[in-house]
């Protein structure tokens, strides 16, 4: 059998790569990764997606995947070990539907609390807070949105367990505290201390750094319209 090429187009800062980089490994694949320069991309990564140009990519014998969620359901389909959707329909339904809802409304409302002054701030932390209360009732009697082993949804939403703690650093403030989210909590600390995960994550000093660069530029934005 020909050994299969697979190739990662990543940015370090980015979480979208970085649940593409844990799928993979849960599932033992052996992959080589491109960290890009977003204000730099190669010419590797416009070829393979010159519809959008964008990160994360996965090519997979010369055959490119896009959007994150989907390259996901593409490793799931392919590599058969350690699964992480539901087998059941209707629990991969839900699956799909709330590792969705993480990136339609969890992460802008979040993002938005970070990037925000004032009014607007307020506003995205309230929805924010929403948002994190419909992911706390999916948690329920269970250790991981996946049960009792690490799913799609967990990979889906895992930056919460890293960057969240990054952000509220910088902010000075908290947004997912024990008393508010005590399932929320603890399921972030079993996910950012899963071994796997662990090994694989970006340097925090380098992270809160890049992303008190991304605050600044956001508010010197904001300023100036």
């Amino acid at each position: 059998m020909a050994r299969e090429e697979v190739k990662l187009f990543k940015s370090l800062s980015s979480p979208y790569g970085w649940r593409v980089v844990w799928a993979l490994k849960l599932k033992g694949i052996e992959y080589e990764v491109i960290d890009e320069d977003l204000a730099n991309k190669s010419p590797q990564l416009l070829q393979y997606n010159p519809i959008h140009k964008k990160i994360p990519l996965l090519v997979h014998n010369d055959n490119p995947i896009a959007e994150s969620l989907v390259i996901l359901e593409y490793v799931d389909e392919t590599w058969k070990q350690y699964p992480i959707l539901p087998q059941d329909p209707h629990e991969r339904a839900a699956a799909r539907f709330w590792a969705k809802f993480g990136d339609a409304k969890v992460l802008p409302s979040i993002w938005g609390s970070f990037t925000k002054q004032g009014k607007e701030q307020e506003e995205m932390f309230e929805e924010a807070m929403g948002n994190l209360k419909c992911l706390e009732e999916q948690l329920v009697g269970k250790k991981f949105f996946g049960g009792e082993k690490i799913g799609c949804v967990d990979l889906a939403v895992g930056w919460l367990g890293y960057w969240v703690p990054i952000l509220e650093e910088i902010l000075g403030m908290k947004l997912i505290g024990k008393e508010k989210f005590p399932l929320l909590s603890v399921w972030m600390e079993n996910f950012s201390n899963f071994p796997i995960i662990k090994d694989n994550l970006p340097p925090r000093e380098e992270m809160i750094s890049t992303y008190k660069a991304y605050q600044k530029k956001y508010h010197s934005l904001a300023v100036k319209n």
